[in-house]
């Protein structure tokens, strides 16, 4: 193929005015983060990473792609509709080259791309294919789905005559470390890492049961079922996950943690697993760290423009402490690193100590507990001391003496950032004192407090408009609870290919902030009541996160059911 090269793609966008104003260095940088081969250096719609520095949607993106290099667009609809050449090739090169062969209806073969610009898939499939292919160009996360879609149908066919397995005796260890070592519990353990990779999913859950294994993926906060791998045995799969995490396999009694660094597809990845033994085996939960989570700007949490303001006036004191709240999986994490990416500037120095480091963040000195040798929370924190911080992050204040050292390092001198877990910001304040912080110190350090959780979003593309009549607040009265009225208009969702027909596709933050300011550091005492401090603070004009949530319903981001799951009206 012959045409510009993505150089001057990102030069065209740039000058169209259609990448965003950040980091100059970091716009150039991106077309060649794309891919570590030189053959390969298209414009790096491929996993997103353009797509993120762009005012575009992906289908706009898309578009000004096809038209850039003049290449016919395919939609996601045509590709799920066309006969599938999937099958000629490995799943794993379809899925590092995110490209889609297919027949046309005239009988043709056509490749559908993200990146024009990668000559090496277009040669490998003109090798397996033939000379005439046509190029055409589709959506980075269309053709994810189709691929999703198409490959796990492939692999339904391949594995539905593989049942010729022997049992395999318990206590023969080494004839399970060669299975688990085989290519084909290889493959299907990397399959489902990729898979999850794909589907954007945070944790996978690999249980035993009589009828052989059950795989669910937590996509968005919700768990889903895929398709357990077919045709080998669960013991070797759950043994090739230990091998993987550096595991005992011998130990079948006793739970184990591990974890690992690994390559999915064409992200680079960190695993936690965690094996518990079961009743009919042994369970295993991989929590995904993706090593490439995007830009962490603070427009992506969904913070209010007042709270946003809040917040970054607050990011300016000098020092106190700063902590966040809210169950686990609520996104503590990611709002601490887009702080944190916020306040990393070349004339402050920060330090934090996590577990585990989930976001590796250039410039930021990160460090991990490792309890076995002594390096806790509140003793790294003591030696952060000595270390001339401006900044320090804890990962999380589980206990009396990590709450007294950060509380101190607060009044030294230096901002800290916390977690907790309360279900409320307000709860935060007799939290800390039920762990042995002294009241006047806690009103001398504590600045704010940001209580949040996460509701998915609605789909872009299916969510459909819908006006509240009487019946609709009749048959739901949590509805008028939340404030809305008939002729309200509020979004429902529908599902589509795109969002796998759920209606909903990705997540955001509902907040609530909780500034202290001098009438409310007056309620902290030795018996400092919540709720007061609560009622308090709405009325001097706290956004709670029910109300949080309602507005973003009323902005079409969420649905009410969403808000409903994860909130409690007070």
């Amino acid at each position: 193929m012959t045409g510009p090269q993505s150089a001057q793609f990102v030069e065209h966008l740039r000058r169209a005015g259609q990448l965003k104003r950040t980091d100059e260095k970091r716009d150039a940088a991106a077309p060649d983060q794309s891919s570590g081969n030189s053959q390969r250096n298209g414009p790096p719609t491929t996993n997103g990473k353009l797509w993120e520095l762009t005012e575009l949607s992906p289908n706009d993106l898309a578009d000004e792609v096809a038209r850039f290099y003049g290449l016919p667009r395919v939609t996601l609809p045509d590709m799920l509709q066309a006969a599938s050449l999937a099958a000629s090739f490995s799943p794993r090169f379809l899925r590092e080259s995110l490209a889609f062969p297919f027949r046309t209806p005239g009988n043709g073969v056509a490749l559908a791309m993200a990146d024009p610009a990668d000559l090496a898939t277009q040669r490998a499939a003109e090798i397996v294919l033939g000379p005439d292919i046509e190029v055409r160009i589709a959506a980075f996360d269309d053709l994810g789905t189709v691929l999703d879609q198409r490959l796990a149908e492939d692999s339904a066919e391949t594995n539905a005559d593989a049942d010729g397995f022997s049992q395999l005796r318990e206590d023969d260890i080494e004839s399970l470390r060669d299975l688990a070592s085989g290519a084909p519990v290889v493959r299907a353990v990397n399959d489902l890492l990729e898979k999850a990779v794909e589907l954007r999913a945070s944790d996978i859950h690999i249980e035993p049961f009589t009828t052989g294994l059950v795989v669910r993926m937590r996509i968005d906060g919700l768990l889903r079922p895929v398709a357990a791998p077919a045709g080998v045995l669960p013991q070797a799969v759950i043994s090739r996950i230990k091998i993987i995490a550096s595991l005992n396999i011998a130990e079948r009694r006793l739970p184990q943690d591990g974890a690992a660094r690994l390559r999915a597809g064409r992200t680079d990845i960190d695993i936690r697993v965690a094996i518990m033994p079961t009743q009919h085996g042994e369970s295993a939960v991989i929590r995904i760290l993706p090593k490439d989570r995007g830009l962490l700007i603070m427009d992506k949490l969904g913070f209010s423009p007042p709270d946003e303001t809040k917040l970054k006036r607050l990011l300016k004191l000098p020092h106190g402490m700063i902590v966040i709240t809210g169950p686990t999986g609520s996104g503590k994490t990611t709002t601490l690193a887009t702080i944190l990416s916020i306040l990393n500037e070349p004339t402050r120095k920060v330090l934090t100590i996590e577990d585990p480091v989930e976001y590796e963040i250039p410039g930021i000195n990160q460090s991990q507990v490792k309890p076995a040798i002594g390096l806790t929370f509140a003793s790294a924190l003591r030696s952060f001391v000595r270390q001339d911080p401006d900044v320090i992050m804890v990962g999380e204040v589980r206990d009396s003496e990590t709450a007294h050292v950060a509380v101190h390092a607060a009044l030294t001198g230096h901002l800290v950032l916390t977690t907790l877990h309360t279900e409320t910001a307000a709860a935060a304040v007799p939290r800390l004192l039920d762990l042995g912080i002294e009241g006047y110190l806690l009103r001398s350090t504590l600045r704010a407090v940001i209580a949040q959780r996460l509701v998915r979003q609605l789909c872009e593309r299916c969510k459909t408009p819908k006006q509240l009549t009487a019946s609709d607040l009749a048959e739901d009265p949590r509805l008028g609870a939340l404030g809305f009225k008939a002729n309200d208009t509020v979004h429902a969702p529908c599902g589509c290919e795109r969002c796998g027909g759920l209606g909903y596709r990705g997540r955001l933050g509902v907040f609530e902030l909780l500034e202290l300011d001098n009438e409310l550091r007056e309620l902290i005492g030795e018996r400092t009541d919540g709720l007061k401090i609560d009622q308090t603070a709405i009325k001097n004009g706290m956004t709670t996160m029910l109300d949080d949530g309602i507005a973003k319903c009323r902005a079409g981001l969420t649905s009410p059911a969403e808000i409903l799951r994860v909130t409690t009206t007070r």
